[in-house]
């Protein structure tokens, strides 16, 4: 609560943060839109692989001319670690990309703030531990869910509460697993010619329909406050906001989970298809339980909604405005040195799950594609059947038949044991996998 303040004090002392973004898509947009609200945070290198895009994408959101003009607006992402930069933003969404931009930013002794969750739930233990050992922050990107979460959970927990449940909201059916870029835009109520009017990337949007994305980023919370996975995966329960306490318990105490302490997604569409009332599609939570009677009745003197017991409530935020709260872990991990979460552990992983019956000598076509989708498993349990990342999930060929719903294992495909992605990948296994 104590950012904007000492950001006057630093830029009153004509000295700025200065930041570089790499990767000018949606989310490093509606960042950038903020930048000429926020005196004494500047943005003088932007990397992208179009920087002519990124340029364009400036005028977009609001920059004048003068700004962009002093702005370096690059392919090469070397730009990004030279000079006194201060922070860089991975927001480029590809694994093994963000993989290199983080080393190279560790390397050079400046603040990493990782939008590009790919990369975090493939390596971010390791990476993070690299950070801490450099003395620089490896910070999740607030504005994006899984900070948000952590935040939440921390929130609990340092006000003396269990924590019993934490996550976000999503719109989710079971048949979604199987759902190709062929046929994402009636999910949205779009057509394919409105969507390639706005740009929008159809295999990135399936992989929020899918499935995909909700693992990844319930990975990344896990990864980042210690909370455990369901063993058998995400159960999507549909629920809204004013039931999250009575659903989003243990099993014993009347609700979905098989224990205290996890991660998990709440649908906003009942499983018929009907909208859930008072859904959380934008938003994320964290059921709590009291540690003892009286601050049961506190929970019931101030108004929480409870369940029947009155030992659960819940907290939540019904949106995430994504790029546009970016600065917070900027400002956070310049100013006070602090991340807005980072992964201290690897307890959560996304396993490659065939969309359909497979055929060796096909080339795997990464998250969100026709191919497979993300399921989130125990890290143990991933380890143990050999489960190929959803990150690693891309441009490599079978060597076997896979049957719909099958998960894909290391041994099922042609890996190149020298490439970096899965060095560094095979390191955090090492590292963190006991």
């Amino acid at each position: 609560m104590n950012l904007h303040h000492l950001l006057n004090a630093r830029r009153a002392a004509g000295k700025p943060v200065r930041v570089a973004l790499i990767g000018a898509g949606k989310f490093g947009s509606m960042f950038l839109s903020q930048v000429p609200h926020t005196p004494g945070l500047e943005v003088p290198v932007i990397v992208d692989l179009d920087p002519e895009r990124a340029r364009e994408a400036c005028r977009t959101v609001g920059w004048d001319a003068e700004r962009i003009a002093a702005t370096t607006f690059t392919a090469d992402s070397a730009e990004a670690t030279s000079g006194n930069i201060e922070v860089i933003v991975e927001a480029t969404g590809n694994p093994a990309v963000g993989i290199k931009h983080a080393r190279a930013a560790i390397a050079a002794k400046k603040h990493i703030v990782m939008v590009n969750v790919e990369a975090d739930v493939l390596a971010g233990p390791l990476l993070a531990d690299e950070a801490r050992k450099a003395q620089v922050v490896y910070s999740l990107a607030y504005g994006d869910q899984p900070a948000l979460t952590a935040e939440m959970v921390d929130w609990a927990r340092a006000t003396g509460f269990r924590v019993v449940a934490a996550g976000k909201g999503t719109k989710y059916l079971p048949a979604y697993h199987d759902v190709t870029p062929a046929g994402v835009w009636g999910h949205y109520g779009l057509s394919a010619t409105e969507a390639q009017s706005a740009g929008m990337n159809p295999q990135m949007f399936n992989s929020f329909l899918d499935g995909t994305k909700s693992a990844i980023e319930m990975a990344a919370i896990a990864n980042a406050t210690g909370l455990d996975v369901p063993t058998g995966g995400l159960l999507f329960p549909p629920c809204g906001v004013d039931d999250l306490p009575h659903v989003m318990r243990p099993r014993e105490a009347g609700g979905v989970l098989e224990r205290s302490g996890v991660v998990e997604v709440v649908s906003s569409l009942e499983r018929d298809g009907r909208p859930v009332f008072r859904d959380l599609r934008w938003g994320v939570y964290v059921v709590l339980e009291a540690p003892n009677d009286y601050a049961a009745d506190c929970f019931r003197q101030y108004g929480l909604k409870t369940d029947a017991s009155g030992r659960y409530a819940a907290m939540y935020k019904p949106y995430h405005l994504i790029g546009l709260e970016l600065n917070i872990s900027i400002l956070s991990a310049a100013l006070r040195g602090e991340p807005t979460g980072q992964p201290h552990g690897f307890r959560g992983d996304v396993a490659s799950v065939a969309k359909r019956d497979l055929r060796a000598g096909e080339m795997l076509d990464g998250e969100g594609g026709y191919m497979v989708w993300g399921k989130l498993m125990p890290a143990a349990a991933s380890l143990k059947a050999g489960a190929l990342p959803i990150g690693l999930a891309h441009r490599v060929k079978l060597k076997n038949d896979i049957a719909h719903g099958a998960i894909v294992r290391w041994g099922d495909v042609e890996i190149d044991a020298n490439n970096e992605t899965v060095k560094t990948r095979r390191a955090m296994e090492a590292t963190f996998g006991g």
